[in-house]
Parts: C-alpha cells; structure tokens; sequence
C-alpha cells in the first residue's frame, strides 16, 4: 500500500506513529504528536477502565482526529510459589543492605492482557485504531474490535509473526527491531537470538507480506526516518525519541540517564519476565541482565520495595530504565516540536 493510502487509512497527516509506551506516555504526549500531526496513542495495559476513560477524555478534549489504544495479548501465569520464592532469595542480600524485611510487600503496576473487559472498552470508546503487542486477542475477540471499524496494527519480531499477523487479518504490520526500547513484542519466538535489527527486519517482512509495514526500533531522527522508507516501510513508530520531552510521564531518575547517554542498553527480563530494552543499572550488572524470574508479568513485584527504597536515595539500581539503541539521539525537546521537526524533514525528501 503506497504511503498515502496508509495515512488515509488512519487519518493522519504525517507517516509518524507515537509509540504506546506503557509507563511514559499518556494523555498529554498523545495530546502534543497529535497537534503536530502524527498518530496518538495511549498504552492501555497498565490502565483500569476509569482511568482509560479519563485519558481517552482528555485527548478527545481538544483531538477531534484518530486515536489508537494499544493493548497487551500475553496469557496470564498460572501462580508459581516457588519462582518467586527463589527470585525472593536472590535479591535478599539487596534486601537487607536496605534495612528491608525480606517479606516485605509492595504494590508493583501489573500489565493487563486483552479480555472481554477490554473489548467492551473498545466498544465504548470507539477508538479509530487498536494495536496489539504480544500477538491478538481470540478471533472472536478481534472480531468485536473489527466490528468497531478500527484499523487493527499489531507487532512483529520476525517474518514468521509478520506472516502470522497477516494471515488473521491485520491492516498493517508494525515491524519491531532489536534495536527497540521496551518489551519485545514477540510471541511465537521468543528467543532474541532469532531475531533481526529494523534495517534487517523490514525489508524482509516487506517482501512477506502485501499489508502496509511501520518500521520501529532505532529511528530517532531524520536519517533513520529516511532509511526506513527507503527499506520499504510506509510510515515510523517512534517512542524513545519522545522520551526527553517533558509530556513524557518518566521519572526524574530516568530523565537523568538519558541525559548522560553513558549507559549502555541492554535486554533484560529482570523487571518482568519478559525480555525489555533499557539502560543497564546496577542490578543487571549484577545479575546478569537475563536470570530465572518469575513469569511476565510478575518479577517486578519482588522488586517493587526496592525500587521504592533506592529511588527515595535518589538511585535507580532497581529501577526499569526503557529505552532504545539510539537514545542518545533524543532531544530534550517539547513533543509538538519534535514532531514537527521531524515532519519538515519528511516533508524535504519527499522534495528531493
């Protein structure tokens, strides 16, 4: 589908979609891309549904364009004792270097997959676009989207996925890199072994697939923008290049690493139990960044006191710091600007 076709699908003006980015955007980042002109979208999974309203309230409030809610499709665990006992023992000596009680409990955010719950949201609200990470919902869930008359966008590691997302009826297939910040949307391979970086990766699910591809993953300026059209990719997801904006809801601590761009990032499934791209800190370090932990998505809740502990100390040893390879191309710059930026750009290829 050429590139227009694609924009006028989603009813948009710039090939530019505001990656869901669970934990550091929400309604005032969609609110300034959607200004600017790219696609708003607002992560679901760690919302309830008041919450969800509200958000979706205040986009609407001064947004009378499309709006994509995304959503998680993992399938919950079953209750594992002893994984967390023994993810519990391994973090003791952290534990007790805080003063902590090693059966000390703390409210960690859980991520919320898919369900019936979910879809009747959907219904409500009448979003113009629902993305999916980690695969799609039941047929006959995704059906009740469909009927809502949302364009459905869902993300791929591999060609297989990109096949597989094709062949269940997607509008378009988000072909997510290595290079990505944030949780892999893997679902058939979850091994990063097998996986491909976004110039790699594009190219090839372009020539799989006959839907329209959006390249994430390392692109953060112009010239990835540009090399990602040139590899055959219809429009761009950007999250990490938003993340030094001040509409990005993240911490101080993390605003912090990303500023000094020392860091390397790493995946890791310490935070989770899902491999996720972030700043390497102390406890990857420490333990490797993939150890044996309880199952996505409940590895964070052992760590929660000691997030909280250390971030009152002002460290962020404990904390998932998400972001891409190419982070240290994000500007600290207002969300509405940097989009506007990066559309004027767009706007002197389609020039040259």
């Amino acid at each position: 589908m050429p590139r227009d076709a694609l924009l006028q699908r989603l009813g948009v003006e710039l090939p530019i979609l505001l990656a869901p980015m669970a934990g550091a955007g929400g309604a005032e980042l969609a609110r300034s891309v959607a200004r600017a002109g790219a696609l708003p979208a607002l992560p679901c999974a760690m919302l309830d549904g008041d919450a969800l309203r509200r958000q979706v309230a205040e986009v609407r409030a001064d947004h009378h364009g499309p709006l994509n809610l995304n959503f998680f499709c993992h399938q919950p665990p079953a209750p594992d004792d002893g994984a967390r006992r023994a993810w519990r023992e391994r973090l003791a000596p952290y534990y007790r270097s805080f003063g902590l009680d090693p059966s000390a409990q703390a409210p960690a955010a859980l991520r919320r997959p898919f369900d019936a719950a979910s879809c009747a949201l959907v219904e409500e609200l009448r979003p113009e676009v629902v993305s999916f990470h980690f695969g799609l919902p039941d047929d006959a869930l995704l059906a009740r989207v469909r009927a809502t008359g949302a364009v459905v966008l869902s993300s791929a590691t591999t060609v297989a996925e990109a096949r597989w997302l094709e062949a269940r009826g997607v509008d378009a297939v988000i072909a997510q890199g290595l290079e990505a910040g944030g949780h892999r949307g893997s679902f058939l391979d979850g091994d990063p072994a097998s996986q491909l970086g976004t110039f790699a990766l594009v190219p090839l699910v372009r020539d799989a697939v006959t839907v329209p591809v959006i390249a994430a993953g390392g692109i953060a300026d112009a010239r990835g923008i540009e090399a990602a059209f040139a590899l055959g990719a219809s429009a761009v997801q950007l999250g990490t290049a938003y993340l030094r904006s001040p509409q990005a809801i993240i911490s101080a601590l993390h605003r912090a690493a990303l500023a000094a761009a020392e860091a390397p990032t790493q995946l890791t499934n310490l935070f989770s139990g899902r491999p996720a791209r972030g700043l390497r800190n102390r406890l990857m370090a420490e333990l490797g960044p993939i150890a044996e932990v309880p199952p996505f998505p409940t590895a964070g809740q052992e760590l929660a006191p000691l997030r909280q502990a250390a971030e009152r100390q002002g460290l962020a040893d404990f904390s998932p710091l998400w972001a891409g390879q190419a982070y240290p191309l994000a500007r600290e710059e207002d969300a509405f600007e940097i989009t506007r930026r990066l559309a004027g750009a767009i706007e002197g290829m389609a020039r040259n």
